[in-house]
């Protein structure tokens, strides 16, 4: 069972932003091999979920407040699962617990996301719908996809 921690920037620890950093590197540029500029000077606006197992991060994402990435939306990014670990859920985890957080902050706003277009079924799963047609971003195929959120629920 993994724990969760949601972190500002500013509340990563050394360690944390290493592994964090070692794990985006081992998973999109080295597993996916797609050379691109990982260290993007977003981090620092990013709120950062981290899933640890026995201490180990395992699962990780970023999220974005409206005005950073989009100006009328939020965004998330970087999610990756370590390779021992993937096909248990942690995936669905993370998404659970990003939408968990949007709402307890009272998001109102659309969350938009550029998906690597394998996981569209994936992100369709938990309510996003495609924008446009897929295209090239760093040499891999993606496509813009779009989550509302219902106001009735907040």
């Amino acid at each position: 069972m993994a724990t969760w921690h949601w972190r500002t920037f500013q509340e990563l620890t050394l360690e944390e932003l290493y592994e964090i950093l070692r794990l985006r590197q081992d998973v999109f540029i080295l597993e996916q091999k797609c050379l691109y500029q990982d260290i993007d000077e977003q981090d620092q606006q990013a709120q950062h979920l981290l899933g640890l197992e026995n201490g180990r991060l395992v699962v990780y994402l970023r999220m974005f407040p409206k005005g950073t990435l989009y100006p009328d939306a939020v965004s998330f990014g970087r999610l990756l699962i370590t390779k021992s670990e993937r096909n248990k859920g942690l995936a669905k985890d993370a998404m659970r617990r990003l939408i968990t957080y949007l709402n307890d902050c009272k998001n109102q706003d659309p969350m938009i996301i550029s998906a690597q277009t394998y996981l569209q079924q994936f992100y369709r799963s938990f309510g996003f719908l495609e924008v446009g047609s897929p295209y090239d971003e760093d040499g891999v195929p993606h496509i813009k996809m779009i989550k509302y959120f219902d106001r009735n629920n907040l």
